[in-house]
């Protein structure tokens, strides 16, 4: 069966955070118009309900959406964490989501309670598949063998700045796949020659050489943009391929190490790979 997230109609996400109100509407539905079907919020982003409101008056049926949430870590214990998904689904306006992610490993660092209270939401019909989002490669290891329903992805910072082999190696290893966030490194991307120029000899741009040279790394991936023009640019990405020896250039920047959710930002973070 194929991952919910590398259908082609899911493979390229758009992603809410930061935005809020008639910002986030506008842009869900710019997103819509140019093909966008899958949607990622967040417990955290304080921005569900908004982002239920301007999907459920899209104009696209609700069956070809794919909706993805993740539960914040003050509502890992047994009181909290169904109860908190119900009200992420009654704040998204729908019965169950697509995709319900942890948003982050457990602060003590035990991974099991988390896991089991995940696989229950799934049992209980208040998701249709279950994930993870920044765990490292020995969490990815280790959940393999904690959980029994498919774990179809960990969402992590994923961007040609940064070395995340590692972690590709564990979705190899595990099964589990990767998905993106930071697809673009905020920006950060922009300031380095060699993507622009090879966009040039494609005939794209230096954000559209990221994202397909994500794509062909087999992940699904998250951008946000609140412009029009490039929202649209960030979906047509599926028309041009890399060559291997652009792909091996492109690698080559994973040198540079760039973490923008480093632990001096976010302090909760676990110690990376």
């Amino acid at each position: 069966m194929t991952n919910i997230l590398m259908r082609p109609e899911f493979q390229r996400g758009f992603g809410t955070y930061p935005l809020t109100g008639g910002a986030l509407r506008e842009a869900v539905h710019a997103a819509i118009e140019v093909g966008y079907r899958a949607f990622d919020t967040a417990q955290s982003y304080a921005n569900e309900a908004d982002t239920g409101a301007a999907l459920a008056d899209c104009g696209i049926p609700r069956d070809q959406l794919c909706i993805t949430t993740k539960v914040r870590p003050e509502n890992f214990d047994e009181s909290g964490f169904l109860p908190s998904v119900e009200d992420s689904l009654r704040a998204l306006r729908v019965e169950r989501v697509d995709l319900l992610l942890l948003h982050w490993p457990p602060a003590g660092g035990d991974i099991a309670p988390s896991l089991r209270l995940l696989q229950k939401a799934r049992e209980a019909g208040l998701a249709a598949h279950i994930g993870v989002s920044n765990y490292t490669a020995a969490m990815m290891r280790a959940a393999k063998a904690l959980v029994d329903a498919p774990l179809v992805t960990n969402q992590v910072e994923f961007h040609p700045l940064l070395d995340q082999s590692r972690l590709l190696a564990a979705a190899k290893d595990t099964g589990i796949p990767l998905s993106s966030y930071c697809s673009l490194a905020r920006g950060e991307i922009f300031k380095y020659p060699l993507m622009a120029k090879i966009g040039a000899a494609y005939g794209k741009s230096a954000a559209q050489v990221a994202l397909r040279w994500i794509a062909q790394k087999g992940l699904a991936m998250n951008t946000m943009s609140t412009k029009p023009e490039n929202i649209r640019a960030n979906f047509d990405i599926l028309d041009f391929t890399l060559s291997a020896e652009d792909m091996a250039r492109i690698d080559a920047l994973g040198a540079t190490n760039y973490r923008i959710v480093d632990r001096d930002r976010v302090p909760f973070a676990p110690e990376w790979d």
